[in-house]
């Protein structure tokens, strides 16, 4: 349970952009014939961090420890069963439909996986502008122009508007997300997973590709990952999450240099050393809710 004072100092701070308080996501276990309630999974449960303008917070932890489904609540893409996010001293699970479609052009997401994010159907042009056509933001030429201007932007060439995404690459599919992204020029980016697909070479790519787009646009990202070495390489801070709630949370080289939880020595100690004659002990978590 977060207390009144410490409610009263995430909302305060002029220089946060994003605050999650307290976030609790829990799905319901059905069983027998008609279906009754007979547990929860607690997927998030009391999660809170905050996220500056500007900044890029990583969010890290095992398959399945719940850190997608935080990113996917604070867009209101799944319902919170408790807490609050508040995003620019407003509370995101209080706005109304019309002003959350307001709220959905400031506040993006880049998918793990490229290829299922894409309609297969649509063209690129398509895909890029749709946002910009349900938003009412641009039609005809101007359109087009923007959709292109985007797409070069990202990496890609101008005729690459006329295309279908099979025709693509993964990292090329995963720059047409982010031209997506973009199209509406939103301030916070949720960013789940977008390298974990891709062969290396192409992740430093698609990472100093976001790294200049948020020097350049401002952007702040919540950035979702279970590789320690892509979020250090890109994050500013660190939250580490096991197991529905986050267990440690510090700036990129304390928690890198200096962790305390066991659960995040544990995960340190799995990247790969670069050098083959180093050996690193791997260290075995077996811990307990927290």
């Amino acid at each position: 349970m977060v207390s009144p004072a410490t409610r009263t100092r995430f909302e305060g701070s002029d220089d946060h952009l994003l605050q999650v308080i307290d976030l609790k996501t829990h799905f319901p276990i059905r069983r027998g014939f008609l279906q009754r309630v007979a547990g929860h999974v607690k997927a998030v449960d009391g999660v809170g961090f905050h996220l500056r303008t500007g900044e890029t917070l990583g969010l890290v932890g095992e398959s399945g420890c719940g850190k997608t489904t935080v990113g996917r609540t604070i867009l209101r893409l799944i319902p919170a069963t408790g807490g609050r996010v508040i995003y620019k001293g407003q509370s995101v699970f209080d706005q109304p439909a019309s002003e959350m479609r307001r709220l959905r052009r400031e506040m993006q997401i880049i998918f793990q996986d490229p290829a299922g994010s894409l309609n297969p159907r649509m063209r690129v042009a398509s895909i890029v502008g749709e946002p910009l056509e349900v938003h009412g933001l641009a039609k005809g030429e101007e359109l087009r122009d923007r959709v292109e201007n985007l797409l070069v932007r990202c990496g890609l060439w101008k005729s690459a508007a006329d295309r279908y995404p099979h025709e693509f690459s993964g990292g090329q599919r995963q720059r047409i997300g982010i031209a997506r992204a973009l199209a509406l020029e939103p301030k916070l980016i949720v960013c789940d997973e977008p390298t974990s697909a891709l062969d290396v070479s192409i992740q430093s790519q698609i990472l100093n590709l976001l790294k200049d787009l948020q020097d350049e646009f401002g952007l702040s990202y919540l950035f979702i990952s279970h590789d320690m070495a892509v979020i250090h390489h890109i994050c500013d801070r660190i939250a580490v999450m096991y197991d529905g709630r986050i267990v440690e949370e510090g700036d990129r080289e304390s928690i890198i240099e200096r962790p305390q939880h066991p659960y995040t020595q544990a995960l340190l100690s799995a990247v790969p050393e670069a050098n083959p004659r180093r050996k690193r002990e791997r260290i075995r978590y077996e811990g307990m809710r927290m």
